[in-house]
C-alpha cells in the first residue's frame, strides 16, 4: 500500500521548534520532489517548502524562509521539516506530499497526482 504518514506535530510556544516526519511505504520517496503544505483554519493551502529529488534543491515560501529547513534521509524513506522560532501564525495542519512543483512565480504547489499523508496538527502558542 502506498502511503505517506506525518508526525512530529505539537503543541509548542512561540520560538520554539519542532521537527516534522513524512515516512513513506510502498515506493521510494527519493523518486519524488516532496513538499510540505499547511493549512490553517479558515485559510486556503499554503505550500511551505519542497525538496528536489535529483539535486536536493529545496525551495521556501517567503513566509518561513530562513526559519524551516527541508531535508530528505533517503536509508530512512523520510523527509523532515524543521522548523524553528515558530511564530502563533504557523499555527496550522501540516501535510506532505510526494510530488511539488514550483511555478514560475516561485509558489510551491503540489503536483497532479501526489501522494498526501493525513496531516500533523501544529499550534503555536503566544
Amino acid at each position: 500500500e502506498v502511503q505517506l504518514v506525518e508526525s512530529g506535530g505539537g503543541l509548542v510556544q512561540a520560538g520554539g521548534s519542532l521537527r516534522l516526519s513524512c515516512a513513506a511505504s510502498g515506493f521510494y520517496l527519493d523518486e519524488y520532489e516532496v513538499g510540505w503544505f499547511r493549512q490553517a483554519p479558515g485559510k486556503e493551502r499554503e505550500g511551505v517548502s519542497c525538496i528536489n529529488s535529483r539535486d536536493g534543491s529545496t525551495y521556501y515560501s517567503d513566509s518561513v524562509k530562513g526559519r524551516f529547513t527541508i531535508s530528505r534521509d533517503n536509508a530512512r524513506n523520510t523527509v523532515y521539516l524543521q522548523m524553528n522560532s515558530l511564530a502563533p501564525e504557523d499555527t496550522a495542519v501540516y501535510y506532505c506530499a510526494a510530488d511539488c512543483v514550483v511555478n514560475r512565480d516561485y509558489d510551491i504547489i503540489p503536483g497532479g497526482f501526489a501522494t498526501w499523508g493525513q496531516g500533523t496538527q501544529v499550534t503555536v502558542s503566544s
